[in-house]
């Protein structure tokens, strides 16, 4: 089980990897149970990304460590996307990692669920999840995980994050259990089958 968490802090120490690392430390182990062991976490810094995918908007293609930056995150089992907040929307960087990975792969991120999860500086950015990250990912086509965790400056140390905490990332360990087992559906070649019209409207028509 492959869980991927891009955090598109800027600062060291940065709260959004802190938010992001406390999230993956609640869903890791609970994605695997009742299996022994954690699930496979891995950290995607997009600041050290930031001139490569500049790079990828004029060159066409991703390169180095962007290259395994998408690999990544089309393998996983499980994403989580953590975001600073900017002009009461998600940071420019972290759009544009979405958006170059979009280019490369359109269908890296179909049906992977995935756990939105911002940090600012005042409660009343918290609308940020439902009114873009939500909508972002729900255009991507994932799995948006139902509860969504918005940390403000103050809600470091008080009550109620951690149990926002425990809620999400539990939900998205559910998420990612229940696909990893799920069966994939039998496939329909209805292409290859010649559906007999005349014959079903011939059969509809009255007797004598």
């Amino acid at each position: 089980m492959k869980l991927v968490v891009v955090s598109a802090g800027l600062s060291v120490p940065s709260s959004t990897r802190l938010l992001g690392d406390r999230l993956a430390a609640v869903a890791a182990p609970a994605a695997t149970a009742p299996e022994p062991g954690p699930a496979d976490v891995r950290v995607i810094e997009l600041r050290d990304l930031a001139v490569e995918i500049a790079h990828t908007f004029t060159n066409g293609f991703p390169a180095g460590a962007l290259a395994a930056a998408f690999d990544a995150v089309a393998g996983a089992d499980g994403l989580i996307v953590v975001t600073p907040v900017f002009s009461a929307s998600y940071s420019g960087l972290f759009k544009s990692f979405f958006d170059a990975l979009s280019v490369s792969d359109p269908d890296a991120l179909a049906g992977k669920p995935v756990l939105i999860a911002a940090t600012g500086g005042t409660a009343r950015h918290s609308l940020v999840l439902d009114h873009a990250l939500r909508p972002l990912f729900s255009y991507l086509r994932v799995v948006v995980v139902p509860t969504g965790v918005y940390a403000a400056s103050e809600d470091w140390g008080a009550e109620g994050l951690d149990g926002r905490i425990d809620r999400a990332a539990g939900e998205l360990a559910t998420l990612m259990a229940g696909l990893s087992t799920a069966r994939p559906l039998p496939r329909r070649d209805s292409f290859e089958e010649v559906t007999p019209f005349e014959e079903r409207l011939a059969a509809l028509r009255p007797a004598g």
